[in-house]
């Protein structure tokens, strides 16, 4: 019985050596814990902001609403009371000036807003300003006012990226204030589909991306800018992309100087090499694409590029589709200086094209290439025998039948509304929208005929 008592006292005194002597043990394997990584989410959590956006939904409910009627009828019906709705999300980004109070983020995070905070880690809020949104990046920047300088991120740079190295993305995922995740860099300039468009020249990292810390940093070992990210691609888990700090520069500043991005232009029409054309070329489809028209005294012209010739690569990158024309192009503004390497004659050889701004001259001959269509304004539609009813708009006056417009069905006196988002109310309006989209692969369009509309996708 008495050694029960003893066998507890030899018990207790060894757990008294061990827990004294545990700690002598370990200060001998120190290790540093303020690693890379923390002082990098410690030098640059300051500039990282919460985004949080509120905006009011505007809608009314049509008695056949329930049988399925599309968002268009809006446009054209009455459908009873208005009905107003508040939504928020959230969402992060991250200061790039301080100075002036610019923040950078997606454009997706805030292109519905109709109020748009900010708050800093240290607790304070800001309302925020829109300064410009470029949904085809997926970029925008904000400006928030404030009497004292920011704490500002530094920009690194995303052209010398190595795969595998490491990588820190900081933002707000479920709205969990400043959470850091990490990862390495799995790829650079990916391309990948989602939302039946594809995104091209992305980071792939496998750090966590949510739509929380969309529109936050991505940061190399050293706390520097090399990416946005950007949660558009939701079909696989521990795959997160990235908009290159590079890329976004141009887009940036575009932005801020313009409240929207100003694309290049440098007079150029191409097209696909078809099987036929690459036969007579002596080259592998995908190999390049055919200048289909040059325009006179543009910087192509100027340049030596003439009708005929085929495009092989622009600024090194090799390109093989229309797509990958547009895509490069929409890299390059006004005044940019673009390597633009061609096939003439049989001989390859390399120019340099210094770019310029669309001139707005050229607009309806654009519209017919790209749509095949001639439009007048609405203020014209006496000249139609009363068939159109709408009051805003462009009239479609002429169609090629063999067009893309022309194939589903357009038809003189049809009435343009709008353009992808773009209200197409006048005619300069129209050109404004032809100009501005011409880089995409794909435009919404909506065309009104009698009271009747109908939304088309149309291929570019």
């Amino acid at each position: 019985m008495q050694a029960k008592p003893i066998f507890r006292a030899m018990a207790a005194a060894l757990l008294v050596a061990v827990l004294v002597w545990v700690p002598q043990a370990s200060a001998e394997k120190r290790y540093e814990r303020k690693s890379a990584v923390v002082q990098a989410v410690k030098k640059v959590s300051p500039a990282v902001v919460n985004i949080s956006t509120q905006y009011e939904v505007r809608y009314r409910r049509h008695p056949f609403a329930r049988f399925g009627m599309d968002d268009f009828f809006r446009d054209f019906f009455d459908s009873g009371p208005e009905r107003k709705r508040e939504l928020n999300s959230l969402g992060s980004g991250v200061i790039i000036d301080g100075e002036h109070g610019y923040i950078l983020t997606n454009s997706h995070v805030i292109v519905k807003s109709g109020k748009v905070s900010a708050v800093l880690k240290d607790g304070r809020e800001f309302s925020a300003e829109i300064v410009g949104a470029d949904p085809e990046s997926d970029l925008a920047v904000l400006q928030i006012e404030t009497k004292e300088p920011l704490p500002a991120i530094e920009m690194g740079n995303s052209d010398d990226l190595m795969i595998g190295e490491t990588v820190i993305a900081i933002g707000n995922p479920f709205g969990f204030s400043h959470t850091v995740t990490t990862g390495v860099i799995s790829a650079v300039n990916r391309s990948f589909k989602a939302e039946d468009r594809v995104f091209r020249d992305f980071i792939q990292t496998d750090a966590s991306i949510n739509p929380g810390n969309s529109g936050g940093p991505l940061l190399n070992i050293n706390g520097e800018l090399i990416g946005v990210n950007t949660a558009i691609y939701r079909n696989a888990e521990g795959i997160g992309f990235a908009i290159p700090i590079n890329r976004a520069r141009k887009i940036v500043s575009d932005l801020i100087a313009y409240g929207e991005v100003i694309h290049a232009w440098i007079g150029l029409f191409v097209q696909d090499l078809d099987r036929n054309m690459a036969d007579y070329f002596d080259l592998e489809t995908g190999t390049g694409v055919a200048v289909q028209n040059v325009a006179p005294d543009s910087p192509a012209d100027q340049a030596g590029i003439r009708e005929g010739d085929i495009v092989l690569s622009i600024h090194g990158e090799p390109i093989k589709s229309i797509s990958d024309y547009k895509a490069a192009m929409r890299g390059f503004g006004k005044g940019d200086r673009i390597r633009v390497k061609v096939r003439q004659k049989g001989t390859q050889k390399q120019v340099d094209v210094k770019a310029k701004l669309f001139p707005e001259r050229l607009a309806p001959r654009l519209a017919r290439r790209l749509l095949g269509i001639d439009v007048v304004d609405i203020s014209e539609k006496s000249r139609f025998d009363g068939r159109i009813s709408a009051d805003s708009g462009v009239i479609i006056s002429e169609v090629d039948s063999q067009s893309k417009l022309g194939r589903i069905g357009a038809e003189p006196g049809d009435v343009i509304r709008k353009i992808d988002e773009i209200r197409t109310g006048d005619i300069q309006a129209f050109y404004d929208a032809i100009i501005k989209y011409r880089w995409k692969d794909s435009v919404v369009i909506l065309l009104q005929r009698g009271n009747q509309g109908f939304y088309f996708t149309v291929d570019l």
